[in-house]
């Protein structure tokens, strides 16, 4: 086991190194000035401050090994857009943020997913398979902005029932959360029902079966327990996506998360938002990796470390 988290750790250390990497020479090939439109109205002088102060009057491989030892002490440096402002501050007061509305929406999208991926598969071929299986369709097909302006005209502005965007309330988490959970639903019940089919067929189940116990002993006990292996290996990168997935949610809906910061620290060449944040992310992702293996492990007990490893 100590030997297996070490190796893990190994790679994960890594996997941020590259990350970091290749997001440093990526956003510094990108034309543009990263101080924006400001340091057209400076003098001269007071640019080159600004620059020095920044470390951007240095060569590039220069600015790349200092980013990277700052990196291994967990100095994710200081935003270029908001002066004065930590890139570990703006990820710490805005990772909760995106994490509420989108923990939530990961949790409704679980339960309603799994639940109609069991019933699609319990009665394939039927009414409550097809009804699943357009709701499903329309999840993956449907892009989150379209669905998010399709809510905010019906809700906000023919029944005015919610606020069209804001923060604050859970009023506000409503539209939101549903938005986020769909794509979920959408997958989980697709996945649930591929897999239930699938172990359904195997041959305990027909044995079991064959000694006369109840289809509902069988489908949990049997079945379900099998069957959400394969949803258990996609959930590390719907937890990311918390994160990653919702920038466009929250700038429709003015939701002052870390999805929104990122998109601008972009936008605006803000080189330390966009490379802190791209390491979070990564780092995010290859943690719920590891944790991932640790839930195969508790889902089949047959998994072993020396499996994996």
């Amino acid at each position: 086991m100590t030997r297996y988290v070490i190796k893990r750790v190994f790679y994960m250390l890594l996997t941020l190194a590259i990350v970091a990497t290749l997001t440093f020479f990526m956003m510094h090939s990108i034309p543009g000035d990263p101080l924006g439109g400001m340091a057209r109205e400076l003098p001269e002088q007071t640019k080159a401050n600004y620059y020095a102060k920044y470390g951007l009057d240095k060569p590039l491989t220069e600015q790349y090994l200092i980013y990277m030892k700052n990196l291994a002490r967990g100095d994710l440096g200081e935003s270029l857009l908001y002066p004065g402002r930590s890139v570990t501050d703006t990820i710490t007061s805005t990772s909760p943020v995106s994490g509420l509305a989108g923990g939530i929406a990961l949790v409704i999208g679980l339960i309603i997913g799994i639940a109609m991926g069991i019933l699609a598969a319990l009665y394939k071929n039927k009414w409550p398979d097809y009804i699943v299986m357009v709701v499903a369709i329309i999840g993956i097909t449907v892009p989150v902005f379209v669905m998010a302006s399709l809510m905010q005209y019906l809700f906000s502005v023919k029944l005015k029932w919610l606020p069209s965007s804001g923060w604050g309330e859970p009023k506000h988490l409503i539209m939101p959360v549903i938005v986020l959970s769909f794509s979920t639903i959408a997958t989980y019940a697709r996945y649930i029902k591929s897999s239930m089919l699938d172990v359904l067929d195997q041959d305990y189940v027909l044995t079991a079966r064959a000694k006369g116990l109840s289809e509902r002993l069988i489908v949990w006990r049997h079945v379900l327990r099998n069957s959400l292996l394969p949803a258990v290996t996609i959930l590390s990168g719907r937890i990311v996506g918390i994160f990653t997935g919702s920038f466009i949610v929250e700038k429709m809906f003015s939701i002052p998360g870390i999805g929104f910061y990122y998109i601008s620290s972009i936008n605006n060449n803000d080189y330390s938002m966009t490379l802190g944040t791209t390491v979070f992310y990564a780092g995010l992702f290859v943690v719920m990796q590891l944790v991932v293996d640790f839930v195969y492990m508790l889902v089949d007990p047959r998994i072993r470390i020396s499996d994996a490893d």
